[in-house]
């Protein structure tokens, strides 16, 4: 595992998906169903590109925690970045959710996997700020720099300056928030569709930053290391190009590989020279999820990384396949962990 990039990541396979009523009216990128085909068919379809995301992730040697999840009540479970978030040294945050059908998706035997398998020292809970109306979606309203210890924020309803900067006072991140708007003047709900940090190259649409100074300011400190910074364009950022994600793998020989992982029609939005950036540090990994785009979410809503040190191996005997993954649903019904703080 590397700072900025996971070697192991949760997923969450909903048998039922649909996209949310309740996040349609500020979410620019949700699309409806087409018309005619029913809810069992968009599940199926869904479900079969969430198995493609995760047997992809698998193939180049990330870890793959799969959680179960039969609530037909959770229509964006599919997304658990939102309301999870974890850390080096062993804290994991909480969040509050904007939506209420989705602040049923925080899960206690989530929790408890990561308690049991990793070294986990703290969880802090901010989702007892859902009641006076303050929310931040985890790393979809942030995009964290791990290295640089800096959380990008796109201001929104749903990514409260306040919260986050409690957040960065807990986990010792420098907050850099600013407002981001598309070409019809509405504002990004969540920051990490136009935004992904890798370690060593970021794809980030600037142009939609507003203010010009905080643009190039973005621009400077993302680049501070060294890290190149791939422009997007608002055209490319509607296809979920920034919605990407890198993670740390493995070759068949032990050794450790790079990784972007991200959806084809994303992939296919990329210039020849931005592939090229990108593919100087990192494999991109590109999985065909339409039906899962149609939430407003691609491949990075859809991870959430486990930045935690493992506990012993003997604790990862019971459920570790040959190549150390575990592929087997945990089933635990989910708790609503709405002002409680799960220690």
């Amino acid at each position: 595992m590397s700072a900025q990039a996971p070697s192991r990541v949760i997923l969450v396979r909903a048998t039922t998906f649909v996209p949310n009523p309740a996040t349609a009216a500020d979410n620019a990128f949700q699309s409806q169903v087409p018309e005619g085909q029913s809810v069992h068919t968009t599940s199926e379809r869904a479900l079969a590109e969430m198995d493609a995301v995760a047997q992809a992730l698998r193939d180049v040697g990330v870890t793959v925690h799969v959680f179960a999840d039969d609530d037909h009540t959770r229509p964006d479970s599919v997304f658990p970045n939102n309301w999870l978030s974890t850390h080096p040294g062993g804290y994991v945050a909480v969040y509050p959710m904007y939506a209420s059908n989705r602040r049923h998706e925080r899960r206690a035997d989530v929790l408890e996997m990561l308690k049991s398998t990793y070294r986990v020292q703290a969880i802090v809970d901010y989702s007892g700020l859902e009641p006076d109306g303050i929310f931040l979606e985890g790393t979809g309203a942030m995009v964290l720099d791990h290295v640089s210890r800096v959380a990008y924020t796109a201001v929104s309803h749903r990514a409260d300056t306040h919260v986050l900067e409690r957040f960065c006072t807990d986990f010792n991140y420098e907050p850099m928030a600013f407002e981001a708007v598309d070409s019809d003047g509405v504002p990004v709900y969540h920051t990490n569709v136009m935004a992904c940090i890798g370690t060593e190259v970021a794809l980030v649409a600037l142009e939609l930053i507003l203010d010009e100074t905080r643009r190039e300011q973005v621009r400077e400190r993302l680049s501070v290391n060294g890290r190149q910074v791939v422009e997007l364009t608002e055209e490319q950022v509607r296809e979920f190009a920034g919605n990407a994600v890198e993670l740390c793998g493995r070759m068949p020989d032990g050794r450790k590989r790079h990784v972007m992982a991200m959806s084809g029609r994303a992939r296919r939005s990329l210039r020849p020279d931005q592939v090229e950036v990108i593919e100087r540090s990192c494999e991109i990994v590109a999985v065909d999820i339409p039906t899962i785009e149609l939430a407003g979410g691609s491949v990075r809503c859809m991870i959430a990384g486990i930045h935690l040190d493992p506990r012993p191996a003997r604790a990862l005997e019971p459920t570790a396949t040959a190549e150390g993954i575990d592929e087997s649903p945990h089933t635990v019904d989910g708790q609503d962990l709405a002002g409680k703080r799960p220690v």
